[in-house]
């Protein structure tokens, strides 16, 4: 077998091994649903995942060790996981061949020269890096040895990697300066801010993030096999078209996303320029064919220097060549070697702005006193600025949702808080299920930690702390139909799953027809007169007449008489007397020290557009500094 076909084998492989956990992460016992399918592989391999959440976070959690096994790999054999492994490479790969192959060799080999804009996903990496990092020195402060370490030596290698050439003492000097600044405002303001950003653009949760909220949902709606109901989720437009827009540039540029975005594969090809197995020329001249560069995936140029750093290992160069004059040994290249060819100025400018972008992001105040409070976080999600710190956006929390009601957070949010995930009563099938706690054992960095069921109901060992609250609801009177507008209603109340129930209303006699006169009364009705009733209108068991202070139900009407049901005290009232007709309401109301946040309530009242009853996150658990009650008080 070839090794390009055993490549391209690995490559269909672990692709359908990432479609086929996409589709499988629903709750259930089948086959095909969430039964011990490990859903997170791909995230955990992914290597800049755990560097970054160990940076920005301060520890590592254990399912991302396997993005060091990974790194150990790369030193060795080279960056394997972007030419065999990677699922979003090889959508890349084949789109980029399917633009590519009906080129001609010349053509070919021109697109896949290397270009000096291959060194943006290094300047990206360093701003990922340089965001992660933003209060790294005071780690030290705070114990977290292992995090400053691992933050140092990934700086360090970005900055290693950069232009050796004129200028250098003051290169050095305005490294020095910037790591001086850095650490002396790390120092004075310890957790002062550091954001896990690079989940944007990390080629694992977008590809997850993409595939999960707007492929998957747009594949299953003709078929409603992952849901009974339509899947929507909001900005997913957004999502899908970045994602399309990534994989249609390779019919430009073959490998585009991989060749000048990928801040993962700039990690990888830092290293790579050290692995043992390389790609490279066994003598230093050959025939000239050209054949090697126009198959080069990776844009490394097999027939002249190499860069092994961008070698994606698609080993075309070695299957084609007519003279076999490429091999992979634990040799450099015969024609020589090219490292990474990096502008100082532009390294420094990419991690000094990732340095500066949380202290800048958190200007907005998102933190602080301009807190959110549509932020509503799943349950067990940390505090929101440890939470910022781990989320890595990738979507499978809110893919796993049974309800739908975890959302990815749009622009309005800020940069810091984009895609990660946030609670939408309005968009799913259902508020948050008080069973269910799916998202916090999918969740692979712990941003939204494990949590049992007996934590999240307050049960057995919990009773003391009481059930994870995320937030709180809020009646709106201007738009409750029996606050508003004299209609009953008690569908929130009927609704709230807390026991006892969180929601409770309070009766109320509201008079709407008034200037009636009695008339002759006889078999159980009541003749009425100054106004024409509707028949049928009253007959719904919420409407009363009124005569002085006493009322009788009405059980029926026509244009011009009640049948009523007579209450306690209640008399006929004598021919002509003034009477009236009064609804019954049940005004709710919430009580804060019951309430969950749960958003059942939310979604299900009749108020269709902006809800007459909201949660917010006013007295989550996970924030007691935003708690509405003191401690004890309250009458309950």
């Amino acid at each position: 077998m070839k090794i390009t076909t055993a490549r391209r084998i690995s490559q269909a492989f672990f692709l359908a091994l990432f479609l086929w956990f996409c589709v499988v992460a629903t709750v259930g016992e089948r086959l095909w649903q969430l039964r011990g399918w490990p859903v997170n592989w791909f995230l955990e391999l992914d290597p800049l995942t755990g560097l970054t959440t160990l940076i920005a976070g301060g520890s590592l959690y254990s399912g991302l060790l396997w993005g060091a096994a990974t790194l150990a790999l790369t030193l060795l054999l080279g960056r394997f996981f972007c030419g065999w492994v990677c699922p979003f490479g090889a959508m890349h790969h084949f789109i980029g061949w399917l633009g590519n192959h009906s080129k001609d060799p010349k053509e070919r080999a021109r697109r896949n020269a290397p270009h000096p804009a291959q060194q943006i996903k290094y300047f990206l990496l360093a701003f990922f890096l340089g965001a992660a990092a933003s209060d790294l020195a005071a780690r030290l402060l705070l114990g977290q040895g292992a995090a400053f370490a691992a933050g140092a030596i990934a700086i360090a290698l970005v900055l290693a990697a950069t232009r050796k050439g004129q200028g250098r003492d003051f290169y050095f000097i305005a490294v020095g300066v910037l790591l001086a600044l850095w650490a002396v405002w790390s120092m004075a303001a310890p957790r002062g801010g550091a954001s896990l950003l690079a989940g944007l653009l990390d080629p694992i949760p977008l590809a997850s993030r993409s595939v999960n909220l707007a492929l998957l949902p747009l594949a299953d709606m003709p078929l409603r096999i992952a849901w009974p109901e339509p899947r929507f989720y909001q900005g997913a437009a957004m999502i899908g078209a970045i994602f399309l827009a990534f994989l249609l540039l390779n019919l430009w540029r073959p490998r585009f996303f991989c060749r000048y975005v990928c801040p993962t594969g700039a990690l990888f090809g830092l290293l790579a320029r050290f692995s043992l197995y390389k790609v490279g020329k066994r003598e230093a001249r050959c025939g000239g064919c050209m054949d090697c560069e126009a198959l080069c995936e990776g844009a490394c140029r097999p027939a002249g220097r190499l860069r092994p750093q961008e070698c994606v290992l698609c080993l075309n160069c070695l299957s084609e060549c007519p003279e076999s004059a490429i091999t992979y040994r634990p040799k450099p290249s015969a024609a020589g070697e090219v490292a990474p060819d990096l502008s100082r100025r532009r390294v420094l400018a990419g991690l000094g702005v990732g340095l500066a972008a949380p202290p800048l992001l958190g200007l907005g105040g998102l933190l602080g006193p301009n807190w959110d409070p549509r932020l509503i976080r799943p349950p067990g999600s940390l505090p929101e600025g440890e939470f910022l710190r781990r989320c890595l956006r990738c979507g499978q929390c809110m893919r796993v949702c049974p309800t739908g009601v975890l959302q990815p957070a749009g622009p309005s949010f800020g940069l810091e808080a984009l895609w990660t995930p946030v609670l939408n009563n309005t968009i799913g099938t259902s508020g948050c299920q008080p069973r269910c706690v799916a998202c916090s054992h999918i969740c692979p960095s712990a941003a939204i930690r494990p949590i049992s069921l007996a934590e999240k109901l307050g049960q057995g060992e919990y009773a003391a702390q009481g059930p994870i609250r995320l937030g709180t609801a809020f009646v709106d009177r201007g738009r409750c139909l029996p606050w508003a507008m004299d209609r009953p209603c008690i569908v929130c109340q009927e609704n709230c799953p807390v026991s006892p129930k969180a929601i409770f209303t309070r009766v109320a006699y509201q008079t709407v027809i008034s200037g009636l006169s009695a008339g002759e009364a006889g078999g159980g009705e009541l003749a009425v007169s100054g106004r024409a009733l509707r028949p049928g209108a009253l007959a719904t068991g919420d409407y009363y007449l009124v005569a002085g202070e006493v009322r009788a139900r009405i059980r029926a009407n026509t244009n011009a008489a009640l049948s009523l049901e007579p209450g306690p005290g209640w008399h006929t009232p004598t021919p002509g007397s003034p009477v009236a007709v009064q609804v019954r309401l049940q005004r709710p109301y919430v009580d804060p020290a019951r309430c969950i946040g749960c958003g059942i309530c939310q979604h299900e009242c009749p108020v269709s557009g902006k809800r007459a009853i909201r949660v917010s996150a006013e007295n989550a658990t996970r924030e007691p500094r935003h708690s509405l009650l003191l401690k004890g008080a309250g009458p309950h």
